[in-house]
């Protein structure tokens, strides 16, 4: 019986410091690339996020074309901040009854995806307190350097609490085993849920993106079957801290996770 490490593939791995933004910018060439950040009730944080890209990437280093945020039902101020700090907001307009189920960041992405033209699309999140331009800068590199990689994740440490490490518990306790159980190859990614990733354009155009939390899972395995799991490469962005969840508000999280990995396996989800 073939175990996990027999069919596992190595997955390029690379450390958000190989890729100086001169060089990224040299390699640019004509290409555009577009920033989205779908982001829901982060009034808090996204306003930081987007003045780095814009003063770093877009009027500094001219790397990014365009900054879109994509507010997703906020009820904070979210959309105000994110417009007062430099970005383009997109608002994804309210849904009342039972259509409600439908909606989330998965379609947050893919409005976003419609709004932007980017050839390289990156897609960050909207929580992360100590953001910096390597995010963006980290996840460019190998789809730059590589004509070949399709779709670049993020890895880091992640903090829970007062503690070093221990963030991530769906990752851990749900993406990670039912990855390695049922697409053993993609075992070597570390965060397959990291909701900041970089994308080609014609890779995004060949999948369909998930509703909801399984949109990144979903993006990853569609993408591997598309393109081979050779096209997909992570960068280490050291530590990404934001604000941890209750366990109860982890639980919708969990289920689209699910949902998407068994249908992606082909098993019946009723």
């Amino acid at each position: 019986m073939a175990t996990v490490s027999d069919v596992a593939t190595t997955i390029a791995s690379y450390h958000h410091g190989d890729f100086p933004v001169a060089e990224l910018r040299a390699m640019k060439k004509d290409q555009r690339i577009s920033v989205c950040i779908p982001a829901r009730d982060e009034g808090a944080t996204v306003g930081a996020i987007v003045e780095i890209v814009r003063r770093e990437l877009v009027d500094g280093a001219g790397l990014v074309d365009d900054l879109l945020v994509v507010d997703d039902r906020s009820d904070d101020a979210t959309a105000v901040v994110a417009f007062a700090a430099g970005a383009r907001v997109l608002s994804v307009p309210q849904i009342d009854g039972p259509t409600v189920s439908a909606v989330g960041k998965g379609e947050a992405m893919r409005r976003g995806l419609a709004a932007i033209d980017g050839d390289i699309v990156v897609f960050l999140d909207g929580d992360v307190e100590n953001f910096g331009m390597h995010f963006v800068t980290g996840l460019l590199g190998p789809v730059l350097a590589c004509p070949e990689t399709m779709l670049v994740k993020a890895c880091y440490r992640r903090p829970l609490g007062e503690s070093s490490t221990g963030g991530g518990r769906v990752t851990e306790l749900v993406a990670r085993p039912l990855v390695s159980l049922l697409f053993p190859e993609l075992s070597g990614v570390i965060q397959p849920l990291a909701g900041e990733v970089a994308v080609r354009r014609e890779a995004l155009e060949h999948i369909e993106l998930a509703d909801g939390y399984g949109v990144e899972l979903g993006m990853l395995i569609d993408i591997s079957r598309c393109y081979g799991v050779g096209s997909i490469a992570q960068v280490d962005l050291d530590v990404r801290a934001h604000r941890n969840r209750p366990l109860r508000e982890l639980a919708p999280q969990a289920r689209d996770v699910l949902d998407v990995a068994l249908r992606r396996a082909g098993l019946r989800v009723s």
